[in-house]
C-alpha cells in the first residue's frame, strides 16, 4: 500500500478514535453536570457532607465545570487545557469522595470501584492532554485557519 495512503488512513483512524473518546468522556461530565443542575440542593448537601468549604459555591462551581468542560471536550476546543482542568477536577473529586480506606467493608468494594473508575478517566484525559483533540475538532479547524492567515511579520521572521 502507498505510504501516503497509509499515513492518511492512520491519521483519519486516529482522529476518529479521538473524536469517539472525547464524546464518551464528555458525555460522562455532561450527564453528571446535568444531574447536579436538577438537584443543586442535594449536591450542596453532598458537598457539605464531604467537608468542602463553601459547599453551595462548590456545588455551582462543580456543575459549571462539568457542563462547560464536557461540551468543550466533545467539540474539541482547547482540548489539552480542558483535559488538564478535568484531571485536576477528578483528582480532587476522587480524593474527597472516594476514600475507600475510610469505609466499612460493606461499602469498601463500591468505593474502590469508583476510585479505579476515576483513575481510568484520568488516564483517558491524560491521553487527550498529550495527543490533543485530533482532526475532527475545533482545535484542528482553528489550526488550519491560522495557517491560512497571511503573515505580516518581516520575511526574516517568517517560517519556511
Amino acid at each position: 500500500m502507498n505510504s501516503a495512503v497509509t499515513a492518511s488512513a492512520t491519521g483519519s483512524n486516529r482522529s476518529t478514535a479521538l473524536l469517539v473518546g472525547r464524546i464518551l468522556i464528555g458525555i460522562l461530565f455532561l450527564v453528571a453536570g446535568f444531574m447536579k443542575v436538577m438537584n443543586i440542593a442535594g449536591t450542596t448537601g453532598y458537598m457539605t457532607k464531604l467537608g468542602f468549604p463553601a459547599p453551595e459555591l462548590m456545588a455551582y462551581l462543580s456543575t459549571i465545570i462539568e457542563l462547560a468542560a464536557g461540551v468543550l471536550l466533545i467539540i474539541g476546543w482547547q482540548t489539552r487545557r480542558v483535559a488538564w482542568l478535568l484531571i485536576v477536577y477528578v483528582v480532587i473529586a476522587t480524593g474527597m469522595a472516594h476514600r475507600f480506606w475510610e469505609y466499612e467493608p460493606a461499602q469498601r468494594v463500591n468505593q474502590i470501584n469508583h476510585f479505579l473508575k476515576n483513575l481510568a478517566i484520568m488516564g483517558g484525559l491524560l491521553e487527550f492532554s498529550a495527543m490533543g483533540a485530533g482532526g475532527f475538532s475545533l482545535d484542528a479547524l482553528s489550526a488550519k485557519s491560522a495557517l491560512a492567515l497571511p503573515s505580516f511579520a518581516p520575511k526574516s521572521q517568517q517560517l519556511a
